[in-house]
């Protein structure tokens, strides 16, 4: 069941998050951001009023995460590009790299609070907390005044879905970044999944102990987000990239390794690192790069293969498991990351090469209207 409900949450970013990137690039961002927030208000509340009451059955549990699924297809991507309406120009770079290192920070430090929090006062007050946070982040945008965008001219949704995978397809960097982004939800992601297993069965451990492991990947995600909202340029980014990625290879590895909790917790440590150092500076680079009217489908791709394959991750990962194990599973995922770091050193000048030339992107006459 919590297969299901990991399916659930992330295949409609999978099956229809370019929609997403066509909204964004469309519609006012602003509108579209404060709708979405309104919206996950709703489910959070919904889900923290079942739990709490004792109403909660398996049946809501999968109904409410379907509908997170369907809200998250346009807010993951409206939010991440609606930052670019808010800043200069020539800030936007170190503006991306706060944004995507909160966002992927987040995504770990989150859990890791949950963990501790569950054990001490159950599951309901976590989902309580989780609703009140999404007032405060009306009350931001309430707040926030933005000059109104006029809707996208031209092409319509279907051509402007068309127009934006021309893009990707004949990008060199955009192609190499996806493909590196979908290897690290593959082959990576799996280990967050798997992170029970190695508590409970591994280090036998508890709750409490789950929970020191997850903060350890925590600190190690703040660590490398305090580092990348400080990058004011994308020079050198796909070297730091590929540094990443094979960081988090090594920490993987020392994972699959470790049969002791502190030392588990160091390798965590390193993962959490590599992981939003990866995947932060590979968003960075991505929106940086693109055209300003395609930045939305840019990101909805990125969202679409850093959340959307994790479904396949996380099966893979259990299925690994259950025929090898749970260390090996993660080393094998560490010695694929370290070969897609090699592999993407190897590729660095020629994509620093295109991105460096006049990149001028001219939409192709025949697309639909």
């Amino acid at each position: 069941m919590l297969g299901v409900v990991e399916f659930l949450s992330r295949a409609p970013i999978l099956l229809f998050g370019v929609l997403g990137g066509a909204l964004a690039d469309r519609w006012p961002r602003h509108r579209i951001m404060v709708a979405a927030q309104v919206l996950l208000l709703l489910q959070a509340v919904a889900l923290a009023a079942l739990t709490l009451s004792g109403a909660i059955t398996i049946g809501w549990i999968l109904a409410l995460s379907l509908l997170l699924g369907l809200i998250s297809v346009v807010e993951v991507t409206v939010r991440q590009t609606f930052l670019t309406d808010l800043v200069p120009r020539e800030d936007i770079p170190s503006a991306i790299g706060l944004n995507s290192s909160l966002f992927n920070l987040t995504r770990i430090v989150g859990p890791a609070l949950a963990g501790l929090l569950v054990a001490r006062v159950g599951e309901g007050w976590c989902f309580a907390i989780n609703a009140a946070s999404f007032v405060v982040v009306l009350g931001c945008l309430a707040a926030v005044r933005v000059t109104p965008t006029a809707p996208h001219e031209g092409n319509g949704t279907l051509g402007l879905l068309v127009e934006g995978l021309a893009y990707a397809r004949t990008t060199p960097h955009v192609r190499t970044l996806l493909a590196v982004t979908a290897v690290l939800s593959v082959a990576a992601m799996p280990f967050a999944t798997l992170l029970p297993v190695f508590a409970r069965t591994i280090l036998d451990q508890g709750p409490d102990g789950l929970g020191l492991l997850m903060a350890a990947t925590g600190s190690g995600a703040l660590a490398a987000a305090l580092r990348l909202a400080r990058r004011g340029t994308i020079d050198g980014l796909g070297e730091a990239i590929a540094r990443a990625v094979a960081l988090f290879g090594l920490g993987l590895l020392g994972l699959a390794s470790s049969r002791t909790l502190w030392l588990s917790m160091a390798a965590l440590v390193v993962v959490g690192y590599g992981l939003v150092s990866s995947l932060a500076a590979t968003n960075t680079l991505l929106q940086s790069l693109a055209p300003e009217r395609l930045r939305g489908r840019v990101v909805s791709f990125y969202a679409t293969v850093s959340l959307g394959l994790t479904i396949f991750g996380s099966l893979l990962g259990g299925l690994g498991a259950s025929w090898v194990g749970a260390p090996a599973t993660v080393a094998a995922g560490g010695a694929i990351l370290l070969g897609t770091a090699w592999r993407l050193r190897r590729r660095l000048p020629a994509l620093e090469a295109h991105g460096q030339a006049p990149q001028v992107w001219m939409p192709d006459p025949t697309l639909p209207r």
